[in-house]
């Protein structure tokens, strides 16, 4: 800043901006690969069980191998750190997820979704991962805080999934439309280049800090792995489950609402956290979440079902940046990975329990997701007063 005025000088000024710059490109890449790429599948399973054929068995099948590879990504990423620093995977990755978007809409074989819900999980994971560890390392200092709008990139994307089923009409134009945006954010990302592999803040702590309680780590995991579970059955069936009794608009439109919601979720969670601990944010956080996920199979009429998209749009990516800052802070070797496999196996049960539901109405996998979170906040209420009593 200037002496006189306060103002920023022009260093400070330049280098503001290619933080800012660095933040877009990732929020991009994440808007193409999460936002479209994994969550373009909810608005669009409605109608592909009208006009495809496609059975309720069957689309929570599609949506299980999906949550496997992701899975898969994530481990490859675990195996071989150096790919979450390559140019070269992360611009595969995001050509992957264009393509497979598009041969989404291009054949109607049940087979071949298979194969290509398999290859978008392992892609989005794989440009989540290195997106994310781009920003991170980039961004210093007093400009760490803007992360939170780079993770706002998923809501971005998840929002322009909603606007895409609700214009197109079609299963078939809602794939090619959601697969033409992709692409388009994909070039806004194509600059993005993963920055020098940083030094583990976890070993770090352990080498010059005081331990922390690290029995609680397994409380954290516990709670953590529950969300993954909860969510992804709000995450997966939450707009056929509001189609089953509202008009055809209003489960693509509580979808745009979610991804509006979530854009700013993680910055304001983050900023909630210099007041209050975040054992406490993520109990209030996943306990808003369950009510959220229950509402629509609760009580019917439009009206509550987009509430119910605010709420859980507001809270799954501030759950994501809470537990995995907390895991940080209780300096545990692996913390991240140790809690996005969980997270990540999570996300394979949560369809698979639900499946032998669905005959029933998505009303009740609802129900469950939303006990399932509920029992994620207990786990953190235990861990919030497991930390406060040292």
């Amino acid at each position: 800043m200037t002496a006189a005025t306060g103002e920023p000088t022009g260093t400070a000024r330049a280098s503001a901006r290619p933080a800012w710059r660095l933040v877009l490109q990732a929020a991009a890449a994440l808007a193409a690969s999460m936002g479209i790429g994994r969550f373009a599948y909810t608005p669009i399973l409605p109608l592909m069980h009208t006009q495809a054929g496609l059975s309720a068995q069957y689309g929570s099948a599609l949506a299980t191998v999906n949550y496997a590879g992701y899975l898969a990504g994530a481990l490859l990423g675990i195996v071989l750190p150096a790919i979450t620093r390559s140019v070269l995977a992360l611009r595969t990755a995001l050509v992957l997820v264009v393509v497979r978007l598009a041969l989404m809409g291009a054949t109607a074989n049940h087979a071949a979704w298979l194969g290509l819900r398999l290859i978008a999980g392992v892609a989005s994971a794989l440009v989540f991962m290195i997106a994310v560890s781009a920003m991170l390392t980039g961004l210093r200092g007093s400009r760490q805080h803007l992360a939170g709008w780079g993770f706002g990139g998923v809501g971005a994307g998840i929002a322009l999934s909603g606007i895409v089923v609700l214009a197109a009409g079609s299963w078939r134009v809602a794939w090619l439309a959601s697969a033409g945006f992709a692409l388009v954010l994909t070039v806004a990302a194509w600059p993005l280049r993963p920055g020098p592999h940083p030094v583990h803040q976890e070993a770090r702590a352990q080498d010059g800090g005081p331990r922390r309680a690290h029995r609680w780590f397994a409380v954290l995991l516990a709670s953590y792995s529950l969300e993954g579970v909860g969510y992804i059955i709000a995450g997966t069936f939450l707009v056929a489950a509001i189609n089953e009794n509202s008009p055809a608009w209003a489960g693509s439109g509580a979808w745009v609402l979610a991804g509006l919601a979530a854009l700013p979720a993680a910055a304001g969670w983050a900023r909630l956290s210099r007041r209050w601990t975040r054992p406490a944010l993520l109990c209030a956080a996943l306990l808003i979440q369950a009510a959220g996920i229950a509402l629509p199979a609760l009580v019917s009429g439009v009206a509550p079902a987009l509430l119910s998209a605010v709420l859980f749009g507001a809270t799954f990516l501030g759950v994501v940046s809470l537990a995995l800052a907390l895991g940080a802070q209780l300096r545990y070797p692996r913390a991240v990975a140790l809690l996005t496999t969980g997270y990540g196996v999570g996300q394979i049960l949560g369809p698979l329990v639900v499946t032998p539901l669905l005959p029933h109405g998505y009303h009740v996998a609802l129900l469950v997701g939303a006990a399932i979170a509920a029992a994620a906040a207990l786990a953190a209420a235990v861990l919030r007063i497991g930390l406060a009593a040292g």
